[in-house]
């Protein structure tokens, strides 16, 4: 012991002497035993303590949960050991004194509690734990500071144990008084009784219960020891000491034989679909016999618990056969002699979960070729094997494993229908729940169980796993009645029973001496079973260590003269086996395999590892080194197994862990073949401090544990996005169907859970419920879900669902939400995803270093942050090398980087959906690029055809030409011309072929604006390529956005498919897009491809010519008239005809009734649905009889369904009694010329009647039309807008030439800019607008948004829990109609409701009938489908069901019987039905015309609105719109479109006249008035003056007077706007009233600025202002008036006023002012330091994005003033902004790694050198490396900065001649570009900007700028190759001046502070006079 520790030990033992004598007065005993505490009330132990994962193997490890309650009656069995001479009393050390200290320790620790802590010392001290085990174990209990108490208890440990059975009759109270010996006796044995009986905790109990299938030749597990503590070993176990290790051997069970009575099931007494199937059979094995009965004849879940190799997967297989007996016919069981079957294979799916890859793939294999007869489809769905949907469908039985079947049943759709056929499932090797992926599997369980009880389909579940001692926990987690499908067989059901040894090897675990000795023992092992003639597997546990055992074994081998025994090659067949090597990829083989040795590990090549497995079954090799996965995923059995060393690293702990119980059972399963021998062997040889943990472990096996919690966050995600979680409530429930919950109330301890807990909340409901906020949280954080804490909502966010989607880790999530960025490059993004967690687990290893540097130098194009030893330096070496296609020598890097491409491709592609979420143009097509170049492998800068097989030089030659070699060059060339571009004639040819098949598509776009924020998009894809099965398969998808061309921000994306069969159609896609103020100058509509690298085309759509059109209202209020009697058509017939219907015309129709009727106006009617506009129509069409006999009416319906009601009611109601001929005319129904011309009536689409109008010269009956009703007019701006318009036009144009006249009625739903549509049909007194409240229900309408999904199905599906949950809320008991898209979702969606219902309280919630009537209406349905659902309370409505069905769906819902109607839109065009709650439920619908999906017309939508509302039941009625999110603002945006849209041009007249003067359109103060004329602005002026500041009075309104005055008005504007231009010097305006631009007015145009920005500069423009002064300048300009200052932002504002270098008093404005934020937001990103909050992150982008250009103009106006000095600082101002930097800041603070305030001490030195970045490249490299030591940069430079140095432009400047009036220069860039464009290093600015310099020549002395010029490099130079130094040169005018003078020339870089470079002191001649010359020209 160490002098410290005696010391302590001293001072201890006085302090407890002293404290024994306290404690002796103090007479505690008698208080103690009054208190009556529950145990371990108080007891705060560690987990480790409890889990057995602690390092010590403490008693608790040797209890199985069963035990855990019965702790107190093993404590009496101790009394054996207690010596027989020393009484009770006369010892010190007993119980009472254990007690007294407890009491003294509880005390002093208030979290103690003395009884418990007793109980708990004196079952640690009675276990056999060695002493310094016990010690460190009491040390964690107890505290260091009571460490003198622990060496007490350990000194007189066998005193106390002792005691402890005299000792046990106080523990319950009997009290202390002298009893005789028989009365102790009788006590003893009673309170022995009392223990055996009511002591015993629930588990124990539960365990007395005999389970029918529970097969143990041993009920309680082996025998107790001695001290009761521990199980001891099976009779007949030896331990055996040697010199370097002990061994405890354990001999084989015997082989069980059959039990009485029982017999085997023979195969010839089964039904034939058995019999045929397991043909080969005789009979089935014992254990096989025992499930026979419930897994063939039962449904029953089942649980099968059994020894590897027992046969579990035949029984699995019966399990099979029953499903497929349910869907065969004839029926097996009806008929069990049949033998011919016909399976209904569309009916049914099994799916077989096996744990890996490669069991997977044997399994498929088995199971497919028992099932074939049948004509069965196995299929392998893992992460190799894809399936395609159709092979899905095709497929009856799917093997696959636990990961790929949750990302499966994850997506809320795609794979339902897969998924709803589900009806077994079955789980091999269940008791992987305790392995890490066992979190994986207990989801998947979870959902399944919770789909069979809200769908109350079957879905079986059979779990397969080893033998487990908690099996019954996971019966109960399988949801397994115990007593029917529970089956267990111990080892005796082994085929080959098991020789077990256990080996402690002697030696400090980890030291060389015990890792010599383990490798001598093994070998010691192996050479003892080939001397018996045994083959042996040796387990190691990394893959280097295969090759490493084998070759230590033949050194040993050698060293002691024993290589005879390895050798094989007596073996028949050897010699052969050993050609067949020649030609493996291992050296290692080739050297190993002669001498008897082989290796298998997953790195090796698959080829490799079947010769290998094929070798040693043949016995071509006797010693097989292998690792766990071979045990896992082969079924290769050998005579004897060795498992060398129990260390393994887990990369998830990045550490060694101790190797798993599950393997170590495993393995030893593959010991013993069946056919050879008897018995299997197997060793474990482990360090000798591990050897019990294996030895008890093994032999009585601890419970397995659930690993949920760690995975809980990501599965909580996955249910949410699944949408089967959304409130914390269903969170609850869903983990109590976990494992997690089984275990946690068994076996809570290990949980964290204490006593009190379990017996106040005995189904931990408030645990359960911890854990699931607490994962809320955790998903909120990651803005993955919305977590609404105080209603306890769930809500999926779009980041959610993609995660859960690609099964990204929201570890992942997390980073990506730091480190994604709009503007991110390739190597910012493979750094991202090698940063992830998934790749966690790839660790570095030494060997690899070497490779993986190679690797670096040769393989990757984009730069690896981080050494070879950093993880994610080692994934993004191996992707990227993976991408470059590099040869990899090393096999576990081949692996490894299988394992990376793997994964980063599906990481890659969830980062583009990310992206894409947000919205980032630039980054989306980064991200897709780097998806298919992961797919390819294939960098995005490689010529596009290394996606086809081509010879490597061919592409070289194309890769070198990059320049003429893009796609679009190469297909303006003849196949000659690319011939000799590749230097191969022949290949010419081809490659043009290819040409013809690389899949690009071209896209026309035609915009029109619905108004002023909304943009219609049309677009016209066309293919432009050949399809060619070869490489295109069936199908080509594409992504198509639209984005803005500045900011790159996304609008509109859709996924678009192009397939095989519709390559030549016409692909239309409509939708709108928002705009946004300042629109851009164009937007980029990219057709990307999905699949090819370059297949993308750009269609810019400039907005050059978009005139955005304002919107008005003009809304007719409904008048309180008399409402009109019938009798006031004056006509009898009609009288009659519209008597049967009504007395009164409605309010609406009455106060319409005199225009229509009676006048001929053009009308234009507004109002919502349902208020009676067909009347309206008739009464036009009355009065067009009546004035124009012989005329035609016209009546245009815009859907076939409303143009054949009216046909209907009309011919019913009008034509005959009126004897009237009516016709229709749709794409349906084309009658002939004659019958037109003789109808009086058309009814007609806008398509036909366009068709037919056309020719109207040569049709008469066209022009006979004398009305034309328009009905739904207001799809004017829909997908038929144009043609309408065309026939309005087209009417009114024939009319005139006809000399008649066309009345025009136009209807529509209540529209915005009703005034609009009135003056184009020429309405003038008729127009009525009524709003959506003249409807006779107000509405509330809601809109929800939802996340776009791949396919229509999936959408919708997503939609029906909302829709209930939307039923729940606001219409829980009155009618509700669910509009649906198609017959099919009606079915759909009520198969769903009826599955809610089905986990509700009341399932029959919607059904309002008694039973009777419910049977009887119930027996007149024909569709099964209606019954089904009208059985629920829901009913449907389709045109598909027969007239009678649909007739009794109306009729039960209309009489409230049901409450709940799903339906297609037609319910709402054609019933009139209302219901208080409307749901649309999806608003697209599919159309055959384009065979796909396409948004619902708005009028549909409104149609279906117009049902929400009964007028005699409700108050108000409700609708729900759920649209896909991008939708949402469009519907927002026109269902609540309120205000009337008024022109804003008079506020910005001036800018846009000065736009229009600059670009010569104007030239007139005249052509402003006419331009103004056009606009609608002018319109609007008249109609409403006030808004625009125009003064007339109300008596002259609208007379001519007004429109004087509006002229005046007009002037007026005219010259306000200028003046304003004049005094902004951007105009000159001539007295005659001419104008003319000026330079600053075409800056002002030119740049896009008000010219108050221009104003503003001149205003306070100066010659030599500093940096605050040209900041300030900026900051001021009008642009910045629209910054958004929101709430609180004054506070923010002040306090980083405080903190950054220049005040924002500076400004003069107040803090809230948006350009005092400018200000600051660019001082903070000039410091480069955090905003505060998020909002100012996008303020601060769209601020720099502004400045940019106010500083270019800035820069323009300085020049035009001359200030040569403030035009420096201003250009100092934009390199500051790209560079993120002050100016002072020096000049190598744009390095990174800089220590920034170094360098500025540098600077201001100004000793060293750069003195500027113009110079970094002329100094010395010393010099250079020097200055950037001394700034923090260390050296050697890293690669980073090196890079950058070389980015930084090195010019050189030359003045080729100059002259009078002009001088050339000449700049050459003297260094390559390294960036592509000429990047420049930005890395802080948002948008990557290209290198560009201003040449400026001054006159320095005056401090006048001469002439300003930009500069930069065109593109073409940068692909003249690395050699030719780009050049460019420019000739600069000046003004000519008399003398000669001296100019300096100046070339300052726009983007590095400080980079300039000067030539001074150049002259320039003054210009000769010459008056002669001048004269005689004149002359």
């Amino acid at each position: 012991m160490l002098p410290s520790l005696e010391t302590a030990e001293s001072q201890w033992l006085s302090q407890l002497t002293a404290m024994r004598q306290a404690i002796a007065e103090l007479k505690l005993d008698d208080q103690i035993n009054g208190q009556d505490q529950a145990y371990g009330r108080n007891i705060l132990v560690d987990d480790d303590d409890l889990t057995g994962s602690s390092a010590s193997d403490d008693l608790w490890n040797a209890f199985s949960d069963e035990t855990d309650s019965s702790y107190s009656s093993d404590m009496l069995d101790g009394a054996e050991d207690s010596s027989p001479g020393l009484e009770a009393s006369d010892r010190p050390w007993g119980h009472r004194w254990l007690e007294s200290k407890c009491s003294s320790i509880a005390g002093r620790k208030s979290e103690l509690d003395a009884g418990a802590l007793q109980q708990q010392l004196s079952a640690m001290l009675a276990s056999d734990m060695k002493d310094d085990e016990l010690q460190m174990s009491l040390a964690d209990i107890l505290g260091y500071d009571d460490l003198d108490f622990v060496i007490e208890l350990i000194t007189h440990r066998k005193d106390i144990t002792a005691r402890d059975e005299q000792d046990a009759s106080n523990m319950n109270g009997i009290d202390g008084r002298l009893q005789t010996r028989q009365q102790r006796e009788i006590a003893l044995q009673r309170q022995d009784q009392s223990h055996k009986t009511t002591a015993l905790g629930p588990a124990q109990n539960r365990e007395e219960l005999q389970y029918p299938h529970v097969y143990k030749v041993h009920s309680a597990g082996n025998t107790l020891s001695s001290a009761g503590r521990k199980y001891g070993l099976p009779e007949g176990s030896k331990k055996i000491e040697h010199e370097k290790y002990e061994e405890y051997s354990i001999p084989a069970a015997k082989v069980g034989t059959l039990g009485v009575g029982r017999k085997l099931v023979e195969i010839s007494g089964m039904d034939g679909l058995c019999k045929r199937t397991f043909k080969v059979y005789k009979s089935l094995n014992r254990m096989q016999s025992l499930v026979y009965k419930v897994a063939y004849e039962t449904n029953e879940n089942m649980l099968i618990c059994a020894p590897t190799g027992a046969g579990k997967t035949d029984a699995a297989m019966l399990t099979i056969l029953n499903t497929i007996s349910h869907n065969i016919s004839p029926s097996p069981t009806e008929e069990p002699d049949a033998s011919d079957f016909i399976v209904n294979s569309n009916d049914f799916k099994v799916i077989y979960v096996a744990p890996m890859k490669a069991l997977a793939a044997e399994i498929t294999e088995k199971l497919g070729r028992r099932l074939a007869w049948l004509g069965i489809n196995v299929r392998e769905l893992t992460g190799d094997m894809h399936l395609t949907k159709k092979e899905i469908t095709e497929t009856q039985i799917i093997v696959t494993t636990p990961e790929k079947w949750d990302v499966v049943t994850r997506k809320s759709t795609g794979d339902t229908e897969l998924v709803q056929k589900v009806r077994l499932l079955i789980i091999d090797e269940v008791h992987m729940l305790h392995d890490e992926r066992g979190a994986v599997l207990e989801s998947l369980v979870a959902r399944t169980e919770r789909q069979v009880e809200s769908t109350q389909s079957l879905i079986r579940i059979v779990g397969l796993s080893a033998t487990l001692p908690n099996y019954v926990d996971v019966a109960d987690f399988l949801k397994v009645n115990r007593m029917q499908g529970l089956f267990y067989f111990d080892a005796s059901f082994r085929p080959v029973p098991l020789e077990q040894h256990f080996i402690g090897v002697k030696g400090k675990p980890g030291s060389k001496s015990s890792r010599d000795n383990i490798d001598q023992v093994a070998f010691e092992k192996v050479k003892d079973m080939l001397e018996q003639g045994h083959q042996v597997m040796v387990f190691v546990h990394s893959r280097k260590d295969t090759v490493g055992t084998a070759r230590t074994f033949i050194q040993m081998a050698q060293d002691q003269q024993c290589q005879a025994l390895f050798d094989c090659s007596e073996v028949q067949g050897f010699g052969t086996a050993l050609k067949e090597l020649k030609n493996t990829k291992g050296r290692e083989l080739r050297e190993l395999v002669p001498r008897g040795f082989g290796t298998h590990h997953a790195g090796m090549p698959r080829s490799d590892r079947n010769r290998i497995e094929q070798l040693f079954a043949q016995g071509h090799i006797n010693v097989l080194c292998c690792t766990a996965t071979l045990a896992w995923g082969v079924n290769l059995p050998a005579a004897a197994v060795v498992i060398k060393g129990t260390q393994l690293y887990s990369s998830q702990e990045g550490k060694f862990v101790d190797l798993g119980i599950l393997d170590v059972l495993q393995i030893f399963g593959r010991a013993g073949r069946p056919q050879f021998q008897a018995t299997g062997i197997g060793f474990i040889c482990t360090t000798h401090d591990k050897m019990d943990h294996y030895l008890s472990a093994v032999t009585q096996q601890q419970p397995i544990e659930s690993k949920f919690s760690r995975k809980l966050v990501d599965n909580l995600n996955a249910e949410i996005a699944l949408g089967t979680v959304t409130s914390i409530p269903e969170a609850v429930q869903w983990l109590g169907y976990s494992y997690l919950f089984v275990r946690m109330q068994r076996n809570h301890l290990t949980y964290g859970i204490d006593w009190a807990e379990i017996r106040d909340d005995p189904q931990l409901v408030q645990r359960r419920r911890k854990l699931a906020i607490d994962a809320a949280r955790i998903l909120q954080q990651s803005q993955m879900i919305i977590f609404n804490e105080s209603t306890e909502e769930l809500r999926a966010k779009d980041v959610g669902r993609i995660a859960s989607q690609y099964y990204v880790l929201q570890t992942s999530i997390e980073i990506f939400n730091t480190m994604m960025s709009p503007r991110a490059t390739e190597a910012d993004v493979l750094k991202m995803i090698s940063m992830s967690g998934e790749f966690d687990n790839i660790q570095s290893r030494d060997n690899e270093s070497k490779e993986l540097t190679r690797l670096r130098e040769e393989s990757i194009h984009c730069e690896v942050v981080g050494g070879n030893d950093v993880a994610s330096a080692k994934t993004n070496i191996l992707l990227q090398s993976y991408i470059s296609r590099a040869r990899l020598e090393d096999f576990a890097l081949v692996s490894d980087s299988a394992y990376v491409a793997q994964n980063a491709a599906r990481i890659c592609r969830a980062l583009f959906m990310i992206a894409l979420n947000r919205r980032w143009g630039h980054q989306c097509l980064v991200l897709l690029s780097l998806c298919k170049s992961i797919e390819k492998q294939i960098w995005p800068f490689q010529h596009p055809f290394y996606q086809f097989d081509l010879p490597p030089p061919i592409l070289k030659n194309l890769d070198e030409k990059s320049n003429i070699s893009s796609i679009e060059s190469l297909r303006d060339m003849e196949p000659a011309e690319i011939g000799q571009l590749v230097h191969n004639q022949k290949m010419g040819n081809t490659i043009s072929k290819l040409l013809d098949n690389f899949p690009t598509l071209t896209v026309e776009a035609e915009i029109a604006p619905l108004n002023r924020d909304v943009l219609r998009v049309h677009l016209y894809l066309t293919a432009d390529f050949r399809w060619n099965d070869r490489h295109h398969g069936t199908s080509e998808s594409y992504w198509i956005w639209v984005e803005n061309s500045e900011t790159s921000e996304i609008y509109h994306h859709e996924y678009f498919i192009l397939s095989r069969r519709k390559l030549y159609d016409d692909h239309e896609l409509n939708f709108t897009i928002p705009l946004s103020d300042p629109l851009p100058t164009q937007i980029y509509v990219r057709a990307v491809s999905d699949r090819w690298l370059g297949a993308e085309t750009v269609t810019p759509v400039s907005f050059q010519h978009l005139i955005r059109p304002d919107t008005e209202s003009v809304y007719t209020d409904l008048l309180d008239l008399q409402p009109l009697p019938v009798a006031a058509l004056k006509n009898p017939l009609l009288e009659e005809i519209y008597g049967q219907r009504f007395e009164f015309f409605n309010p609406m129709q009455t106060q319409i009734f005199h225009t229509l009727y009676h006048t001929s106006a053009n009308v234009l009617l507004g109002s919502p649905t349902g208020s009676g506009k067909t009347v309206a129509a008739e009464l036009a069409m009355w009065w067009a009889f009546r004035e124009k006999p012989g005329s035609k009416v016209v009546y245009i319906a815009p859907m076939k369904a409303l143009v054949r009601e009216r046909v209907q009611d009309w011919r019913k109601r009008l034509t005959r009694q009126m004897g009237l001929k009516l016709v229709e005319l749709t794409g349906d129904n084309t009658p002939d010329t004659r019958t037109i011309r003789d109808a009086d009536i058309i009814i007609t689409t806008p398509e036909k009647w366009d068709g037919i109008s056309r020719s109207w010269q040569t049709r008469g009956y066209v022009r006979q039309v004398g009305l034309v009703i328009i009905d739904e007019i207001h799809l004017l701006g829909g997908d038929r807008g144009p043609i309408l318009e065309i026939i309005v036009s087209r009417m009114n144009y024939i009319a005139s030439q006809s000399k008649g006249s066309v009345r025009l009625v136009g209807m529509s739903t209540a529209c915005a800019n009703a005034m609009d549509l009135g003056n184009w049909l020429g309405v003038k007194e008729g127009l009525f607008n009524f709003r959506h409240s003249v409807r006779p229900v107000p509405l509330e309408i809601y809109i929800d948004g939802f996340p776009e999904q791949r396919g229509f199905c999936p959408l919708m599906q997503s939609m029906n829990r909302p829709t209930f949950l939307a039923i729940k809320t606001h219409s829980p008991d009155k009618p509700v109609i669910v509009f649906v898209a198609s017959r099919r979702q009606t079915r759909l969606t009520a198969k769903d409701l009826i599955n809610f219902c089905g986990m509700e309280d009341n399932p029959r919630r919607f059904v309002h009938m008694s039973e009777e009537d419910l049977q009887l209406n119930l027996s007149r349905v024909k569709d099964e489908a209606l019954r089904e659902a009208l059985s629920f309370g829901i009913g449907l409505h389709h045109a598909g069901l027969v007239e009678a069905d649909r007739q009794l769906s109306e009729e039960l819902f209309a009489n409230n019987k049901i409450q709940i109607l799903v339906a297609t839109s037609t319910l709402a065009w054609g019933v009139n039905l209302p219901a208080h709650l409307v749901v649309v439920k999806g608003t697209q619908f599919f159309d055959a015309k384009i065979e796909g999906y396409k948004d619902m017309d708005l009028t549909d939508v409104l149609q279906m609105l117009g049902r929400a509302g009964r007028p005699q039941f409700d108050s108000s009625g409700v609708a729900r719109i759920f649209t896909q999110d991008a939708k949402k603002a469009f519907y927002k945006h026109f269902l609540h479109t309120g205000f009337p849209v008024e022109s804003s041009l008079h506020n910005v007249l001036d800018n846009h006249l000065g736009a229009e003067v600059s670009a010569g359109t104007i030239a007139t103060k005249q052509d402003a008035l006419d331009y103004l004329t056009w606009t609608f602005f002018f319109r609007r002026l008249h109609k409403n003056p006030s808004y625009y500041g125009l003064e007339i009075s109300a008596e002259e309104h609208n007379t001519i007077a007004a429109q004087q005055l509006a002229n005046d008005f007009m002037v007026e504007l005219v010259d306000k706007s200028f003046g304003e231009l004049g005094e902004s010097g951007c105009l000159t305006l001539h007295s005659n009233g001419d104008v003319d631009s000026t330079p600053l007015g075409k800056i002002m145009s030119y740049y896009y600025l008000s010219h108050k920005t221009i104003r503003h500069l001149l205003k306070h423009a100066k010659r030599d202002a500093s940096f605050e002064d040209v900041l300030c300048w900026m900051c001021g300009a009008t642009e910045f008036d629209e910054l958004p200052v929101r709430h609180n932002e004054d506070l923010i504002n002040t306090e980083l006023s405080k903190n950054l270098p220049l005040n924002a008093e500076l400004l003069g404005l107040p803090m809230w002012d948006p350009h005092v934020k400018a200000f600051l937001l660019l001082q903070a990103y000039f410091s480069r330091i955090d905003l505060p909050i998020s909002d100012y992150v996008g303020d601060q982008n769209s601020v720099l994005d502004q400045s940019i250009r106010i500083i270019q103009a800035s820069i323009d106006v300085l020049t035009e003033l001359s200030y040569l000095s403030s035009c420096i600082m201003m250009t100092t101002l934009l390199q500051c902004i790209k560079s993120a930097r002050w100016p002072h800041d020096g000049p190598l603070s744009i390095l990174p790694g800089v220590d920034q305030e170094k360098e500025q001490q540098r600077a201001a030195k100004g000793s060293s050198q750069p003195h500027s970045l113009a110079q970094i490249h002329d100094i010395p490299k010393a010099a250079l490396s020097q200055a950037l030591k001394s700034i923090g940069i260390p050296s050697p430079t890293p690669a980073q900065v090196e890079k950058v140095i070389k980015t930084l432009p090195q010019l050189q400047i030359n003045i080729l001649d100059t002259s009078a009036l002009s001088l050339r220069v000449s700049i050459t860039r003297l260094n390559p570009a390294v960036q592509p464009d000429y990047r420049i290093y930005a890395p802080k600015y948002p948008k990557p900007q290209s290198e560009g310099f201003f040449l400026i020549v001054a006159d320095a002395a005056k401090d006048e700028v001469l002439a300003l010029k930009r500069v930069n490099w065109s593109p073409s130079m940068e692909k003249g190759g690395g050699e030719n130094k780009p050049t460019t040169r420019s000739m600069i005018k000046l003004s000519p001046e008399t003398v000669e003078r001296k100019v300096d020339v100046l070339v300052l870089s726009d983007a590095y502070v400080g980079m300039e470079w000067r030539i001074e002191g150049i002259e320039v001649p003054g210009v000769p006079v010459m008056e002669e010359v001048v004269g005689k020209k004149e002359a």
